[in-house]
């Protein structure tokens, strides 16, 4: 009954539409139900999983994953392949253990974070000091933690968007820089995570100049309820890895030409590194395979712009999408939107836009064809379209921003659970279908997000 009655909704809003723009709407629903039957995604996700698996910036297999990324795009009839080399920095893992030694001796599962220093040959072992939130560990004095291990054990908020991660990153990222000026010799953080595993989930931190390492959450708890016994915490840390500040790094390029306005462009992509505990498979070969999937359907239909898929290659590092803003600084004003899918897999409930487009036909066009599918086409502007969409929003490029259901995304993402099984084929094929409606939909129109936007003021 829901179905129907969102289908009649669509139908109806279809009715209203000027003409050229019901022809869109009309092409716009035939890709939805295309994509919700098409593979192209799913095996496009097994492959880069199955054939590459995790690929770390800097490593060998993300130099695989480079050459895996051009023959893919070719094989899916996408021209002017390429790539586009630039340099940016690379922190590599190495062995790592954790355990504490007094009073009740126990292993510690860790995973070190990205710009984590090493310890020194023999690893180091101190007293803990454990705060509840970075908060307390902020309000500590310079100094007042020298020589001992900081452990920070906030706890992230489970959510169905990105709020309880943009809540509760700060630990990680920044946790490590505060306990190193308050004197501490290492420092733990509670897993930016809401699993309930013994596997903890890494992540890039802020360079910090001592050894940094994710706990799982069921450690990070243990230590709480050791250190709440009022007896002095040891714990012996080892840790090894490699630092590069500058190291190749590859963004990989496909196109399909516009029909009648080729230098024109939709931008849509995912990020080709992964982290090295899983697969990459969330994180972000779904986000690779749900744009390289929709861009094909979209492109098969002709339309009048050409739509460009890019394969940033340092998302978790950083640097891809500034390096691709600076290379294609020229061609700003001739790019209409750029979006990235980075969230995993889970089904898309909210489309955020461009600012003032709303009322366009084209984008009514849009709303129509992905009403049956649940998502939402929101009353407020897209803000952030992922994190390589950065440099070029910074350029004045207008950004999309389809928000997915990340309830489960964050019991995954930078852990080794990151893999193929996580993914739900059927989830994944919605998202396609989105993307491909929102890519056809503004590539074979005229619509103009700047004009839009500057009405909208």
């Amino acid at each position: 009954m829901r179905i129907a009655l969102l289908a009649a909704a669509a139908a109806t809003l279809v009715a209203t539409l000027p003409a050229q723009a019901a022809d869109l709407a009309a092409t716009a629903a035939a890709l939805r139900e295309k994509a919700l039957a098409d593979p192209t995604a799913w095996e496009v996700t097994e492959s880069l999983t199955t054939e590459i698996g995790a690929r770390p910036q800097g490593s060998p297999a993300m130099d695989r994953a480079r050459d895996w990324g051009v023959e893919k795009l070719k094989s899916l009839g996408f021209s002017n392949v390429h790539v586009e080399t630039f340099e940016t920095s690379s922190w590599l893992r190495g062995a790592e253990s954790a355990e504490i030694v007094a009073p009740y001796p126990q292993k510690l599962q860790i995973l070190g974070l990205g710009r984590s220093t090493p310890t020194p040959p023999g690893g180091i072992e101190a007293e803990v000091v454990l705060f509840k939130s970075l908060a307390e560990l902020m309000a500590q004095p310079p100094g007042s933690l020298k020589g001992k291990i900081v452990v920070v054990a906030q706890v992230m908020r489970r959510t169905q968007g990105i709020e309880g991660y943009a809540s509760g990153v700060g630990p990680r990222f920044i946790g490590g820089v505060e306990a190193a000026k308050r004197g501490a010799v290492a420092y733990l953080v509670r897993s930016v995570s809401t699993d309930d595993t013994r596997l903890p989930h890494t992540g890039g931190a802020a360079h910090s100049g001592i050894p940094m390492a994710a706990l799982s959450t069921p450690d990070a708890e243990l230590l709480e309820h050791m250190v709440a016994r009022g007896k002095p915490v040891r714990i012996k840390l080892s840790m090894a890895s490699t630092f590069r500040a500058k190291a190749p790094a590859y963004n990989v390029v496909g196109e399909i030409k516009g029909r009648e306005a080729p230098d024109e462009m939709v931008i849509v992509g995912g990020h080709l590194d992964a982290w090295d505990p899983g697969a990459g498979a969330v994180d972000d070969a779904a986000g690779i395979a749900i744009t390289t999937a929709a861009a094909k359907l979209a492109g098969a239909e002709r339309p009048r712009r050409t739509i460009r898929v890019v394969m940033w290659g340092a998302e978790e590092q950083g640097g891809s999408g500034e390096a691709y803003a600076t290379a294609h600084k020229d061609e700003v004003g001739k790019i209409i939107v750029v979006g990235e899918s980075d969230l995993g897999a889970g089904e898309i409930f909210n489309a955020k836009l461009p600012k003032g487009s709303l009322g366009h036909p084209a984008m009514k066009a849009f709303a129509a064809a992905v009403t049956p599918l649940k998502a939402i086409v929101s009353s407020a502007p897209a803000q952030q379209g992922g994190s390589d969409t950065d440099g070029l929003r910074g350029l004045g490029v207008p950004v999309t921003e389809f928000n997915q259901d990340a309830s489960r995304y964050f019991d995954l993402h930078h852990s080794a659970d990151d893999t193929l099984d996580k993914i739900d084929p059927k989830e994944l094929a919605q998202n396609v279908a989105v993307w491909a409606a929102f890519i056809y939909t503004v590539a074979d129109s005229d619509i103009d997000f700047r004009k839009t936007a500057a009405e909208a003021k």
